[in-house]
């Protein structure tokens, strides 16, 4: 004991308590240091019955975390029974709060979803309103124009695609904006040239117009039966092409190939039908034998951003957006298989 004694008086020299405990006897100094103002609780609580988040909160040391413990803290409300209760109840309050507003979260994001829907459908309707009004108009001073269209300019029809410039550029304006980028990669007007683009949506054709150079489309015959837009489309010289016929196909190769002889240009989609998820697919070499063999340039076109504002297979809505077209520098060659793949990776480039 006096070993014990002169350990303690050298560890508690500086110490207020060391007279207080090296005058009392070893029983009475270990209920001098653990005696407080209010008395002890001798009340044993399983570590176990605590939650992590509890535990984390109490600061339990994690060696101790399955043991049993005695409280000697009354004065921290954490330590008293109920304290487990409490927290169980805070935690169910937090917990519904939570759901309640992901549930308002949820609602509310559905509501701003139908809210944008409707507003695409409306918007899509003034578009056909816009287009189908000015076509009215325009297709009458085609219509008047095109006896003296064939007269003087039977193979170009510059006049009909001013027109149609004109009509494009009107039905587009009230919905979305067009950046060029690249113009000065464009043939001169009067070069014939072979124009490749990328097809994401129907407003394609609309985006290609406001470019106002007169290059023939190639489409479906029955887009021709489409009351003003497919007359207006035959009086421009638009090729028609029946897909699953090879006398069609032939007769459109030919037909492509003596337009550009005579001066005019013409253009492809080369990957043959509208995308659906966005991304470029596998090109057909059509357009690049046609070029190949005719000796005229490829211009690569990439178009972006149309197939967000009415995508495939959804022609009833016209959704918020931009277009950007990019002009690409004319490429040449007598091979059609390298063209074609050339013309693929520089339109994929800046997809």
């Amino acid at each position: 004991m006096s070993s014990v004694r002169a350990l303690l008086s050298t560890s508690l020299s500086h110490s207020p308590l060391s007279s207080m405990f090296l005058n009392s006897s070893p029983s009475m100094e270990m209920f001098q240091l653990c005696t407080y103002k209010r008395p002890t609780y001798d009340h044993r609580v399983l570590r176990t019955s605590l939650s992590y988040a509890q535990r984390r909160l109490v600061c339990i040391p994690r060696k101790h975390r399955n043991a049993l413990w005695v409280s000697f803290c009354p004065n921290e409300e954490l330590c008293r029974p109920h304290c487990s209760c409490n927290l169980r109840y805070q935690n169910k309050h937090a917990r519904d709060t939570v759901a309640r507003c992901e549930l308002a979260a949820a609602g509310d994001s559905h509501s701003l979803s139908a809210n944008l829907k409707m507003e695409s459908k409306v918007r899509g309707a003034c578009f056909y309103a816009v287009t189908a009004l000015s076509a009215v108009f325009l297709f009458v001073l085609m219509l008047v124009g095109h006896p003296f269209v064939l007269l003087f300019d039977r193979q170009r029809r510059k006049f009909h695609h001013y027109v149609a410039k004109v009509w494009a550029s009107l039905t587009v304006a009230p919905f979305y904006r067009i950046k060029f980028e690249g113009l000065e990669n464009l043939p001169p007007p009067d070069t014939p040239a072979v124009y490749v683009s990328n097809h994401q949506s129907f407003l394609d054709i609309y985006t290609l117009l406001t470019l106002g150079r007169s290059f023939k489309f190639i489409s479906k015959t029955g887009i021709f039966l489409f009351p003003i837009i497919g007359w207006a489309m035959f009086l421009l010289g638009t090729i028609p092409l029946k897909r699953m016929d090879s006398r069609s196909q032939m007769d459109c190769v030919k037909r492509c190939m003596d337009l550009i002889r005579k001066g005019a240009s013409v253009f492809f989609f080369p990957e043959g039908t509208r995308s659906k998820d966005g991304k470029l697919g596998a090109f057909k070499k059509g357009a690049f034998s046609i070029a190949a063999k005719t000796n005229a340039p490829v211009v690569p076109i990439t178009l972006i951003g149309t197939g967000q504002i009415m995508p495939a297979g959804r022609e009833g809505i016209v959704n918020v957006g931009w277009v950007k077209v990019v002009i690409h520098k004319p490429l040449g060659g007598k091979d059609a298989e390298m063209l074609c793949k050339e013309a693929r990776t520089t339109i994929a480039s800046v997809l």
